[in-house]
């Protein structure tokens, strides 16, 4: 069995709007192919380019099979330790594929170019299965969009790590990607039927929508005030649940020290022992809410070679980046790379207000502008932990629906 540790890497390093535009120009079009597809215009895009990992891929074949484009990916995350496609990203393409009955070449493991020519997006029930730990919260990513446009409602079985190193937890997509992406419209059902941990994963969630017409803008740019703090530290496996506990008192004592036990906010953390879980693993997913709906994340999870203090340590540092760092942020740098590609497809201007860009995030603008034609415009706020990213998204309708 293959395994397969870690997920995409978040990188975040220093940006500005001189890195945005750095790679702003890095794909082209190729001259057109034949073929019995939606459109005989092939684009190509620069799997080294950015980031250089898995995030250009996913987001690629999402809007390939949306907008019934044919793409060919090159250098395929050319920019990992071991290029190419692994597992999860092999499941990701092959899961696409039978959404709407795509021609796919080159895909295989460790491929590092790939061409997709979709199909018809049509309904029904579906299986990825990554026979390792990979991500698949990151498969989720590839395959949710593409479910919001078909025919008729989707359901896809995703087969891997639930709580993977350098990925979102589930966690995270329940509490905090789910109810932001409502404000687009999108409403889909999320069953975690068993979680997974590194090395075997094992985990298996479900994931179900309705398809929808369009998709509404999002504006998050009033960041509010702060009223809730909840979330929950977990065990799976042989871990005792006193460990569980453990990691909630070391988060409990840091929040009290930073002042976010008062009276004016309710905080609820749980500690509770998995039982329907593969595997041993721990873990922290916590969440800060503000009056007017902003979600922050803080995550950690456990390993043989860090203690219970780090661990809380960590997502705790993490939420602490969006609360005090990033002060005047309505979305963390975890989700602001997600929510492009929604803000592309959009009916309408879109605006959310971010710390410095990721990344990611500029990767994924990047794959917007390119496969739709639309231009996000990155505006500093009042200081350079303060940036507001806008689009006029293309209005993307869904042509099976009256």
């Amino acid at each position: 069995m293959i395994r397969e540790k870690k997920g995409e890497e978040e990188i975040a390093p220093k940006n500005s709007k001189l890195n945005a535009l750095k790679n702003r120009f890095a794909f082209r079009f190729l001259l057109p192919m034949s073929g019995d597809m939606q459109s005989d215009e092939v684009t190509e895009i620069d799997g080294s380019q950015g980031e250089g990992g898995g995030e250009i891929l996913r987001n690629c074949i999402a809007y390939s099979t949306i907008l019934g484009k044919a793409i060919s990916v090159t250098k395929i995350r050319a920019g990992r330790p071991k290029p190419g496609l692994r597992p999860q990203h092999l499941q990701g393409i092959l899961l696409a594929r039978d959404l709407c009955r795509a021609k796919v070449d080159g895909c295989c493991e460790n491929s590092i170019e790939v061409s997709y020519h979709p199909g018809q997006i049509s309904g029904g029930n579906f299986l990825a299965d990554t026979k390792t730990a990979g991500s698949v919260t990151l498969l989720l990513q590839t395959i949710l969009p593409c479910m919001l446009f078909s025919n008729s409602r989707c359901s896809v079985s995703l087969r891997g790590g639930t709580n993977a190193e350098m990925a979102p937890q589930i966690d995270f997509v329940d509490l905090i990607l789910k109810p932001i992406l409502a404000r687009f419209s999108i409403v889909f059902d999320l069953n975690i039927v068993m979680r997974g941990y590194f090395p075997k994963g094992g985990g298996e969630i479900v994931a179900q929508a309705n398809p929808i017409k369009d998709m509404k803008p999002i504006l998050l740019t009033e960041r509010g005030q702060l009223v809730k703090i909840y979330g929950r530290c977990f065990v799976a496996g042989v871990l005792p649940v006193k460990v569980a506990h453990e990691m909630k008192s070391i988060l409990m004592r840091n929040l009290n020290k930073a002042g976010l036990c008062s009276p004016d906010i309710h905080v609820n953390i749980d500690a509770v022992k998995e039982s329907n879980a593969f595997g041993n693993g721990s873990g922290i997913q916590i969440v800060a809410e503000t009056s007017t709906g902003c979600l922050f994340s803080g995550s950690a999870l456990g390993n043989r070679n860090i203690s219970n203090q780090q661990v809380a340590d960590k997502a705790f540092n993490e939420l602490m980046e969006s609360l005090v760092t990033n002060a005047n942020c309505c979305v963390d740098k975890y989700i602001q790379d997600q929510l492009i590609i929604f803000m592309a497809l959009a009916k309408g201007t879109s605006q959310i207000r971010c710390g410095p860009l990721t990344s990611h995030t500029n990767t994924a603008i990047n794959v917007a502008e390119t496969m739709t034609g639309v231009k996000f415009e990155i505006e500093s706020g009042q200081n350079s932990n303060d940036m507001i990213i806008s689009c006029d998204g293309v209005g993307f309708e869904n042509k099976y629906l009256a």
